[in-house]
C-alpha cells in the first residue's frame, strides 16, 4: 500500500483549522508538521489534531525529510518568498490564495517547480466545488451569455480598526491587502474557469487611505460582459447570476463557498442545486489533490497551475500591471 502523503504546515492562521479538518477525512493524507513562531499556537494546534512535530522556524520544517508538502496559509505578500524557498528546498506546495502578487512572481515559480519536477498547486474552493461543476455542465443551456454578474459583498471584521488606523495586513496597500485580493479574486477565478481569460480587464476601486476597501472589475468577453463586485467596507445581499438569450444560472451565496445556485431556461421552473456535501470547507480541493497525486496526474496538475497563472494575468491587468 503506498503511504501517506506526509503534508507540513506553514503558520497558524485562520485557514489551518480548515485544512486540518478537511486533511483528517481524506485517508492518503496525513499532517507531519507545522511551523508556527508562537510556542502557546503550535501547542494548541498540534495537541487538537494530533500532529507529531512542531517547528519554530520554518528552516526546521523544510529541513524535514519525512514532508512531500507544505501548505502556505500566509499573508499575501508572503507566499512567493516563502514559496520559492520551499521549492528550492525540493517541497511540493500547496498554495492559499492569490497565488502571488504578480503574475512576474507566479511565473518565476511555475517555471522553478517546472525545472525541480514539484508540483504548485493553488487551493481555491470554487474550482472544485461540486456545484461549480454542475453549473460549467448545464452552462450550454442557457444559450449566447449575455450578462455576467457577482456580487460578494463582506463587511469585514477589521474595517472599523482601519478607519481608526490599526491597519492590519488585509488592508495593507503594502501587503497586498484590499478587496481584490481578497475577494474578488474568487470571483476572477469563478468567471475564468467557466469562460477563459476575458479581453478587456478594467477596475474601478473604493480607495481608502491607500488600498481598495471595495470595487467594481468589469471583464470584457467577446459576446458579454461580466461585473464582478467586491466589498470588505458593506454588506449586501450575495448574488451569482449568468444570462444567456435561454435561461439563467443565479445563487445567493458568494464565489468561494458557493453551496447553492438554480438553473431556469426560459419559460420553465426554476431547478435547484446544492451538491455540495456537509464535509468540511477544504474537503474538495484536498480530496482533488489526492486524487491527482494519486495518479501522478501531473497533466492535470499543470491544467490547475495554468488557471492559477491565468488569474495573476487578471489581476495584474486590473491594477494596470502589463
Amino acid at each position: 500500500m503506498r503511504r501517506p502523503i506526509r503534508v507540513g504546515i506553514t503558520g497558524a492562521g485562520m485557514t489551518v483549522p480548515w485544512f486540518l479538518e478537511a486533511a483528517e477525512q481524506i485517508p492518503e493524507m496525513e499532517v507531519g508538521a507545522l511551523f508556527a513562531r508562537k510556542e502557546e499556537k503550535r501547542r494548541e494546534l498540534c495537541e487538537k489534531y494530533q500532529i507529531p512535530a512542531s517547528y519554530d522556524s520554518y528552516e526546521k520544517l523544510l529541513a524535514d525529510d519525512s514532508l512531500d508538502v507544505l501548505y502556505l496559509p500566509l499573508p499575501n505578500s508572503l507566499h512567493y518568498s516563502f514559496a520559492k524557498q520551499a521549492l528550492e528546498a525540493g517541497k511540493h506546495l500547496i498554495m492559499e490564495k492569490p497565488f502571488t502578487v504578480t503574475y512576474a512572481e507566479a511565473a518565476e515559480l511555475a517555471e522553478l517547480a517546472e525545472k525541480k519536477g514539484l508540483i504548485l498547486f493553488e487551493a481555491v474552493t470554487n474550482q472544485y466545488n461540486p456545484n461549480y461543476e454542475k453549473v460549467r455542465e448545464l452552462l450550454p443551456g442557457l444559450g449566447d451569455i449575455k450578462i455576467v454578474q457577482i456580487d460578494f459583498a463582506q463587511y469585514s471584521s477589521r474595517y472599523d480598526a482601519f478607519k481608526q488606523g490599526n491597519i492590519t495586513p488585509v488592508f495593507d496597500v503594502n501587503k497586498a491587502g484590499g478587496a481584490l485580493f481578497d475577494l474578488n479574486v474568487y470571483n476572477i477565478h469563478f468567471v475564468t474557469g467557466l469562460f477563459g481569460e476575458p479581453a478587456g480587464v478594467h477596475y474601478f476601486p473604493n480607495i481608502e487611505q491607500g488600498v481598495d476597501t471595495s470595487g467594481i472589475l468589469i471583464l470584457e468577453y467577446p459576446s458579454f460582459k461580466c461585473a464582478c463586485i467586491a466589498a470588505k467596507d458593506c454588506a449586501a445581499p450575495l448574488s451569482v447570476n449568468i444570462q444567456g438569450d435561454k435561461g439563467c444560472i443565479f445563487s445567493h451565496s458568494n464565489t468561494s463557498r458557493f453551496p447553492e445556485f438554480s438553473y431556469q431556461e426560459n419559460g420553465k421552473e426554476a431547478v435547484h442545486y446544492e451538491l455540495v456535501k456537509n464535509v468540511p470547507v477544504f474537503y474538495d480541493e484536498l480530496r482533488a489533490f489526492a486524487d491527482y497525486w494519486i495518479k501522478d496526474d501531473r497533466e492535470t496538475f499543470r491544467q490547475r497551475l495554468d488557471q492559477s497563472l491565468l488569474v495573476m494575468k487578471v489581476l495584474d491587468r486590473a491594477r494596470g500591471i502589463e
